[in-house]
Parts: C-alpha cells; sequence; structure tokens
C-alpha cells in the first residue's frame, strides 16, 4: 500500500494527508470520524445508493429549504458527519466492491460498524485485506466485540447504557432505571476509536504494520463507569441510584433556590467550612457530624434535609454570586437557549455556522469541535454531505491517483 503524501504545512490541521474510508453509519463511527476530518483527515464516507447514512432520516428536526419544505437531512445525521465526502456505493454489487478495494489501495484507514462477520460475504474483512493492505489499520466497531458469548448480538446505544451497568445508577433511587439523554455509549466509543487509530498509526508509520482495532460499545460502557465501578470492585457494595448527588463528596449536588435550581458542589472540608458561613450556617461548619467529608457521606441525608430549608431562600443570582466570591464551587443548569447564546460558547467557538446547499438560509449551524490546538487548529471544510454527492469527484481522483502510480493498481475481490 502507498503511503499518503503529507503536507507538512499543516493548514488543514494536523492529519493532513490521512486518508479515511469510512465504512460506518448511525452514531459512534461517525464520530469517530468526524473528529478525524475535524483534524484534517480525509474522510470518504461509503453510503447505500438512495438511502445512505440511517441517521438521514432520524427526525424531526430536518434542513428546512427555500420553500419552506423539510429536507432529508436531518439534525441527528448533520451532529456527526461534517469533514466528510459521500460517495454512493452498494457493496452487494461486485463491481461497487471492486471500487471500494480500489479507494482503499489509497487510505490509511477503513472503519466499519456491521455485524461481527458481517463483511466477510463482500471480500471486505479484516482477514480478506490483511496481506494485501499490510499497512492499512483497519477499525471495527460493534455491540459486544468481536468475541465473547454476545458477539453477534445486534448493539445499540440504550442496550449498551443497560447492560454495561450505567442506567443502574442513572436516575432516582425510587423511580426507574434512567439512560442517559444523548447516545454516550456510542459518542465514547467514537473517542475511543479515534484515539486508538492514531495510536495505531503511530504503531504503522513506525514498524510498517498496520493491524485490527476490536472495540465494543459495552466494553466501552463498562470503561467509564470509573469511579462508580471501582467503587464496587473494592468494596462488594451495589451503588445505589442517588440522582444529581455525587457518591463520594457531600454536599455536591442539585438544590433548589427561589427561583429554579442551581448546582452546588463541595469539594472538601475547607470549601465547606467556608459555604456554611456563607449561607449563615456556621454551626453546621463545626458540627462533628459533617466536619469532614467521611462524616458528612455517613450522616448525608441528615445535612441536606438541614441545608436545603436554608439554601431555597437565596435566588440563583445571589447565591452563586456569594460562592463565587467564596471561591466554592457553583454553577447555574442553563437550557439549551442559555448554553448557546452563553459568552462561554461564543469565546470557546463551541457554536459554528457551516454552508449548506440545502438550507434557506444558505447555511446550518453546529456544534464545534472542543479540542483547542496552538498550532494545528481543526478546521470546518465542509457540511455534513448530501448522499453521494461526492461521488464522481472521488472516482475520478482515485483515477488520477492510479494513473499517477500513487496506488496500488487494480483491485480485485479479497479472499
Amino acid at each position: 500500500m502507498t503511503d499518503c503524501v503529507h503536507n507538512t504545512d499543516f493548514k488543514n490541521g494536523p492529519l493532513q494527508g490521512l486518508r479515511v474510508l469510512d465504512l460506518s453509519r448511525i452514531l459512534a463511527g461517525p464520530t469517530c470520524t468526524q473528529l478525524l476530518g475535524d483534524m484534517g483527515a480525509d474522510i470518504i464516507k461509503v453510503e447505500k445508493p438512495g438511502a445512505g447514512d440511517d441517521t438521514r432520516k432520524w427526525g424531526p428536526p430536518f434542513i428546512e429549504n427555500r420553500e419552506g419544505e423539510e429536507t432529508s437531512e436531518s439534525a441527528y445525521y448533520l451532529s456527526a458527519n461534517r469533514n466528510k465526502r459521500s460517495i454512493a456505493l452498494d457493496i452487494s454489487n461486485i463491481k461497487d466492491v471492486e471500487t471500494v478495494l480500489e479507494l482503499l489501495s489509497t487510505c490509511d484507514v477503513l472503519i466499519e460498524n456491521f455485524k461481527v462477520g458481517g463483511l466477510e460475504k463482500y471480500g471486505l474483512s479484516y482477514l480478506q485485506l490483511k496481506d494485501r493492505f499490510p499497512r492499512l489499520v483497519y477499525c471495527s466497531i460493534t455491540g459486544f466485540g468481536q468475541t465473547g458469548p454476545n458477539a453477534q448480538k445486534p448493539g445499540y446505544d440504550l442496550m449498551a447504557q443497560g447492560f454495561g451497568g450505567i442506567m443502574s445508577l442513572t436516575g432516582e433511587a425510587d423511580r426507574e432505571p434512567v439512560k442517559v439523554a444523548v447516545g454516550i455509549s456510542d459518542v465514547m466509543t467514537g473517542m475511543y476509536a479515534s484515539n486508538a487509530i492514531l495510536a495505531a498509526l503511530r504503531y504503522r508509520d513506525q514498524t510498517g504494520a498496520g493491524q485490527h482495532i476490536d472495540i465494543g460499545l459495552v466494553d466501552v460502557q463498562t470503561s467509564w463507569l470509573v469511579n462508580e465501578g471501582v467503587n464496587y470492585l473494592l468494596s462488594g457494595q451495589e451503588p445505589v441510584r442517588r440522582g444529581n448527588q455525587h457518591p463520594n463528596i457531600v454536599p455536591y449536588q442539585v438544590f433548589e433556590v427561589q427561583d429554579g435550581h442551581l448546582i452546588i458542589a463541595v469539594g472538601n472540608d475547607a470549601q465547606y467550612q467556608r459555604f456554611c458561613k456563607l449561607i449563615g450556617c456556621s454551626d453546621l461548619a463545626t458540627d462533628a457530624r459533617f466536619e469532614t467529608n467521611a462524616s458528612r457521606l455517613v450522616n448525608r441525608d441528615v445535612l441536606i434535609e438541614l441545608l436545603s430549608p436554608v439554601i431555597i431562600k437565596f435566588t440563583k443570582a445571589g447565591l452563586l454570586q456569594l460562592m463565587d466570591a467564596s471561591g466554592v464551587p457553583a454553577g447555574p443548569i442553563n437550557n439549551l437557549q442559555e448554553l448557546f447564546a452563553s459568552d462561554q460558547v461564543a469565546a470557546r467557538d463551541m457554536k459554528i455556522t457551516v454552508p449548506h446547499p440545502l438550507a434557506a438560509s444558505g447555511s446550518i449551524d453546529l456544534i464545534g469541535n472542543p479540542v483547542k490546538f496552538s498550532k494545528t487548529p481543526v478546521t470546518y471544510r465542509l457540511p455534513p454531505p448530501i448522499c453521494g454527492a461526492d461521488t464522481q469527484d472521488v472516482l475520478d481522483e482515485m483515477k488520477s491517483l492510479r494513473t499517477a502510480g500513487l496506488t496500488d493498481g487494480e483491485s480485485e475481490i479479497g479472499e
């Protein structure tokens, strides 16, 4: 496999020159490739002609055109597919598989999220490709990974949250288990996948050898149980749902005030002492039941019962101002309008505007990338593509590379 040509001026990000063939859809894989694309990689998204990524239809809302009509581009799809080019290919068609193989001769990475073994019948599994493309980094995303008794089961974010334990921890103690509101298992899997791909590319560049990355939603979900998971492993005690309370710190939760709710996050004993004084409860600062975090954990319910009727007398703005002045962590609970209208979001470029040919205004707003490089900033070069919009350009480009001798030549179905 011929190395991609790397641009040393990094004008489009640190991954300028990296090429990724994206056979994934829904959220985990697209999240991964959007991250790589933001950092400069060339992402070629392969979609089924006339259908495309399933999430294109996961609305409303959809983009509205100049006639006020809904298009086929949903907000869900738009959230994870910028900085990509879409090529329409049907891998059940042998000629289109040949095209995929030709494209692979120009790519560093292949990412897919088919069921375990799902690409074998098309000649596109890792085992079928690894000898032909020994430098290829091949990333497979599934629900349960490539091995284990559940490997053949389908994987969806909700199922991963359920199997992976997070739902047993989320919600109020006396209510049903609750999932995280967004597809967090998918999103975190995309993040782990992008990190793993970059590590595998580092190894490839040092040794010349590609490899297979096997990543499962449930494994990822298990890994980010973090302190609650290790709390259980250390103690053998099953955690309970605490709503907005912290399992290891008190008081660290949502409290009601006169005009709504806010977050109070007392992280250590010194902060607790200051907090008690600023709300006029100095006696609670010296009460032996609450002097240390360990004692506050034991007496959590008693302390919260004493604090709540005092805190509710404050307004949000008033208490936040007092706590900020005293160096005690606290914060608002913004709705999305408040969040995206905030000076902080503006200062950090977390709401971006990109052109889109279907939008009535000619552009759409998206959520920005959180990574801030000092020398190689992320770029927003391409809007989320219309299905198949770049097919001819990509095919023409591939022919040019082949003519220039920058590919492995004619492709054939792997065995």
